[in-house]
Formats: structure tokens, C-alpha cells, sequence
């Protein structure tokens, strides 16, 4: 598997790396992790004190029916949040599919990008190429999430690595986008992706576990949002063992214990 640093943190190591989500959206899915902007310095760190490596800030909400914002806005979270964290020794990424957000957060300290549009917009792909860092690159057609199945998500994850090819990006981490993004997804399309995460190393990229709260997890639970970390921890134990390279979490402290723990068992087996 392809490796390589992140600012100073090792992507493709042998223990997960922990990316915390710093969500400035009061649109967002789960409000229990909107963070105000009066607060992001304190949050950050307190992730960071519990075992987060990499904080990936959202300033829009990408959950089915959420309400949009206009481009601008987002711009104006984003730099309001990294004016908040100048100077500190953070490891930010940057959750955005907008080439004008990304531009503006580069003029402060910002080591990755996150596009869950699959760089369909080859203006986002050429600011992280020009910009040299890696990319966090969903698994997308047309669309965020719109692989409805393991065989969709594999022709996915095969055309966003032929854009990144083309635009010079090769420091990247597989995303294969599980999760409800559109409408003709359903619960047992991302239990597919769980079951069949470990094919998705064929590619030789580190892969993110992002299922932090999903509703699919709800769905098995019968659990809200606030109700799914139990889900949450159990599915990503099951998608370290099944290749995880990055956790994406919104709860850190339990998310590093159970990193721990898997890390352990592994170690005295």
C-alpha cells in the first residue's frame, strides 16, 4: 500500500489514524457536533488532547435534505474557523468540494483536502495539485455517494483514481463514500461496503472509514444521531480489521480507546 505524510502524520502505518470532525455547519446531520466558531479553538483542543490526529473541518452540511448555503458562506465559516486556529500546531484538512473554499483556507496552515464530489470539478482537483498535499477522494460518479452497490462503488473508485492520474494527485485516501447520499441508496448497499471494505485495498491506497452516526446504522439500531455511537464503534472495529487506514469520527475519546484496543489485540495475538 502506497504511504506518505500528512504534515508529519503517516498515512498507511500499521495503527489508524484518528481524523476528528470539526463541524462549523448548524445544518449538520447530527447537531451534537455543530462546534460555534467561538469555540473551535477549545475544541480543537480538546480532539486533539484525546488522540486526534488530522481535524477535518466542514463548514457545510453534504446529509440529504440539508439546507444549502451559498458558496460564499461557506468560505467566510471556513476562514473565520482558521483565523480561530492560525498558529497553532494543527493538522487541518479541509472538507469541501468548492475550489474558491479550499483557495481560501490554503492562505493558512492546511495539510489535506477532502472532496466528496470525487474531483469532478477539475478546477478543485488543480488547486490540490497545485497546492502539493494529499486528498481525501470519495468514491463518486456524477454525483457525492452515487455508487448504489460494491460492483458501482469498484467503477467509482476506478474513475476518480483516473482523474486524480490525470491531474497529477497521488497522495491519496480512498473514500467509499458509505453513507446515505442519495436518495436511490439504501442501508443494505453501505452494509455491503462494510462486508466488502477489505477489497477496496486492490487499489493500493490508504482507505478512510467514515461512519460516524450514519443512518444506516440507525436503521439496524433503531437509534437517532444521538443514539448510534455503540453502532458506530462496533462497525468501525469491524473496518480496521478490514483495512481502515483513517477513522473519521466525531467522538474521540471513544474512538481512540477502541483504536487502542483493536491495536492491542492485534499486538498479543
Amino acid at each position: 500500500m502506497r504511504s506518505f505524510y500528512v504534515k508529519d502524520i503517516h498515512i498507511g502505518r500499521q495503527r489508524p489514524v484518528l481524523m476528528g470532525v470539526l463541524n462549523i455547519s448548524p445544518e449538520s446531520f447530527y447537531p451534537g457536533s455543530f462546534v460555534p466558531i467561538s469555540a473551535v479553538h477549545e475544541a480543537a483542543d480538546k480532539m486533539t488532547a484525546a488522540g486526534a490526529e488530522i481535524l477535518d473541518i466542514g463548514a457545510r452540511s453534504t446529509a440529504p435534505n440539508s439546507q444549502p448555503i451559498p458558496v460564499s458562506e461557506e468560505v467566510e465559516r471556513i476562514r473565520e474557523c482558521l483565523r480561530q486556529l492560525n498558529g497553532e500546531d494543527y493538522v487541518v484538512s479541509i472538507d469541501t468540494m468548492y475550489p474558491e473554499v479550499l483557495n481560501a483556507a490554503l492562505h493558512f496552515d492546511v495539510s489535506l483536502a477532502n472532496d466528496i464530489s470525487g474531483l469532478m470539478n477539475p478546477e478543485l482537483g488543480h488547486v490540490i495539485a497545485d497546492a502539493g498535499i494529499p486528498a481525501v477522494i470519495m468514491a463518486t460518479r456524477k454525483s457525492p455517494g452515487d455508487a448504489t452497490s460494491m460492483q458501482e462503488t469498484h467503477e467509482a473508485i476506478r474513475l476518480i483514481l483516473s482523474r486524480a492520474s490525470s491531474l497529477g494527485i497521488e497522495d491519496i485516501i480512498l473514500d467509499p463514500g458509505i453513507g446515505k447520499w442519495v436518495p436511490t441508496r439504501t442501508a443494505e448497499d453501505d452494509w455491503e461496503l462494510c462486508k466488502k471494505f477489505e477489497t477496496i485495498q486492490q487499489y493500493g491506497h490508504p482507505i478512510l472509514a467514515a461512519v460516524s452516526r450514519k443512518s444506516f446504522i440507525g436503521e439496524a439500531t433503531g437509534q437517532s444521531p444521538t443514539g448510534r455511537l455503540a453502532g458506530t464503534l462496533a462497525i468501525t472495529s469491524l473496518l480496521i480489521e478490514k483495512g481502515a487506514a483513517v477513522i473519521r469520527a466525531h467522538d474521540i475519546p471513544e474512538t481512540m480507546d477502541l483504536i487502542k484496543t483493536v491495536m492491542h489485540m492485534r499486538d498479543t495475538a
